[in-house]
């Protein structure tokens, strides 16, 4: 919920979409309530959870959205567990070793601070 953006908004814009459609208007349950929670988040659609209720919500607010098809940054193939009307994109990514470095030594610090 902090993250204002992720891996599939960049890939989207990278690869010129045209339009990123605001999902909120479309949310429903646990969906509309994270946005209530996070109002700063506007151009993508959080999976809080992959329940079967966190599911059929993120399927309903899918399926009610006007979209060409959905670009997914997140680590777990949302094809395989959702039912909807369009088709899913997946992106992935991962860490190259210049930023695990950078990584490891902001936790260094972190842990140094605490001791």
């Amino acid at each position: 919920g902090e993250m204002n953006y992720g891996a599939g908004y960049f890939a989207a814009i990278k690869y010129g979409a045209k339009e990123i459609i605001d999902p909120r208007p479309f949310a429903v349950g646990s969906i509309l309530e994270t946005f209530r929670r996070y109002p700063h988040l506007s151009k993508v659609l959080p999976a809080m959870g992959y329940g079967k209720r966190q599911v059929e919500e993120l399927e309903q607010t899918i399926n009610r959205c006007d979209a060409d098809l959905i670009v997914s940054g997140t680590p777990i193939d949302l094809n395989r567990i959702l039912n909807v009307d369009k088709p899913i994109v997946r992106v992935r990514y991962g860490v190259d070793s210049e930023t695990e470095k950078k990584i490891d030594e902001v936790i260094e610090a972190f842990l140094r601070g605490l001791s």
